[in-house]
């Protein structure tokens, strides 16, 4: 039997998740269970992790311990904050793209709903008592849905979208997909895929290529009513150029999910721009992907995960390292 180490404190229901996958092909252990011999133990028998983040759920030296480890299967779809200089060398590392699509695409579809029929704008204007019955709203049939970044979320997000109406054109790394869709193409086709659109998800990770990925230039390209939707990273969009385009065209809605500046990932919440003052934008505090039982179904997909390796099968998500920050 291999031996699968579960780095962080996980709670009974994603226990039973992980062992529903595993237990018939591995021995699994959780490091918090426990004491400091056992742990280096396991850890240096370990043929793969589940990890929330290996560097901040091992202690001080037990990173030294996984050399002989093959995988460190993430929980999150998002890893720009995994340390990757401090995992050995030979060690993959998957990301678990796809554990959270769902919610998160419902939420996306909710707010590209909610700023084409411009009900927030409507509700403030109803508070003031003005009853505009014939203020136009958007129809999202028969547009085009652009998605940069075409993964889990996206294609999810992508699928809802599709009954809808909508036509879908994708941006990923490779260019190409086995999904259906209207167009796909890679970074080059990101400018044609922005004119087109009515709406766009940015569901990409943040990496030193996707960093400032939309700036000024791609905003100009969108249409002057086109909805930007981000549920990925706030820093993939350039903060000052959107605030500047919103301001400077009040038909074109942002709905952001994902912040600049972030409690989990920064320590507090901030904006170098009043975004919230807007009536154009949309806003919610990066709670895309929090639904009863999401965390339990993203370990069942990370098991999965871990599950392929075992089973000398193709792993998923692996992460490009030489493109992340750290």
């Amino acid at each position: 039997m291999r031996n699968v180490v579960v780095t962080f404190d996980a709670r009974p229901e994603s226990r039973e998740a992980i062992l529903d996958v595993l237990s018939s092909v591995a021995n699994v252990h959780y490091l918090t269970d426990l004491d400091s011999t056992d742990r280096s133990d396991v850890l240096s028998h370990a043929d793969a992790l589940i990890s929330l983040n290996p560097a901040g759920d091992l202690a001080e030296g037990e990173l030294d311990l996984i050399s002989g480890a093959k995988l460190v299967q993430l929980i999150a779809a998002g890893v720009d904050f995994i340390p990757f200089q401090q995992l050995p060398d030979n060690l993959l590392v998957a990301s678990n793209a796809g554990g959270w699509s769902e919610p998160i695409a419902e939420h996306a579809v909710a707010m590209a709903l909610s700023a084409a029929k411009r009900l927030s704008i409507r509700q403030a204007a109803l508070a003031k008592g003005d009853f505009n019955q014939n203020g136009l709203n958007l129809t999202l049939k028969g547009g085009v849905f652009g998605v940069v970044g075409y993964g889990g979320i996206g294609r999810a997000t992508g699928r809802l979208m599709r009954g809808l109406g909508m036509k879908i054109h994708a941006v990923n790394r490779s260019g190409c997909t086995e999904d259906e869709v209207d167009f796909v193409g890679n970074s080059s086709s990101l400018h044609s895929v922005l004119e087109r659109a009515d709406v766009v998800l940015v569901s990409t990770p943040l990496t030193k290529s996707t960093e400032g990925l939309i700036g000024e230039s791609e905003l100009s390209a969108m249409k002057e009513t086109a909805i930007l939707i981000n549920v990925a990273r706030g820093e993939i969009i350039d903060e000052g150029a959107l605030y500047k385009h919103l301001t400077l065209n009040p038909n074109f809605t942002a709905c952001i999910d994902a912040w600049w500046v972030e409690p989990v990932r920064h320590g507090e919440f901030r904006m170098d721009y009043p975004f919230l003052e807007l009536p154009n934008v949309i806003g919610s505090p990066h709670n895309s992907f929090s639904i009863p039982g999401a965390f339990f179904n993203a370990v069942g997909q990370a098991a999965e995960n871990v599950k392929r390796l075992l089973d000398g099968g193709t792993v998923e998500n692996i992460v490009p390292t030489g493109d992340m920050f750290r």
